[in-house]
């Protein structure tokens, strides 16, 4: 969850955008982390293979 803090820029977004709401990094961080098992859970749900994950992203 660090390095995509550190690299991702939807993701350095929301937490600027959460932290000027009030938010402290600790529950920043625990909703980043349920955000990605979202996301995983979705590829995984649907059968997405890793060759599909390249292209769409």
């Amino acid at each position: 969850m660090q390095s995509r803090l550190r690299f991702d820029a939807r993701t350095r977004n929301y937490y600027e955008r959460r932290i000027a709401e009030g938010k402290t990094r600790r529950e920043i961080i625990r909703c980043l982390k349920r955000y990605a098992a979202r996301e995983v859970f979705n590829l995984v749900r649907y059968g997405i293979g890793p060759r599909e994950v390249a292209q769409a992203g």
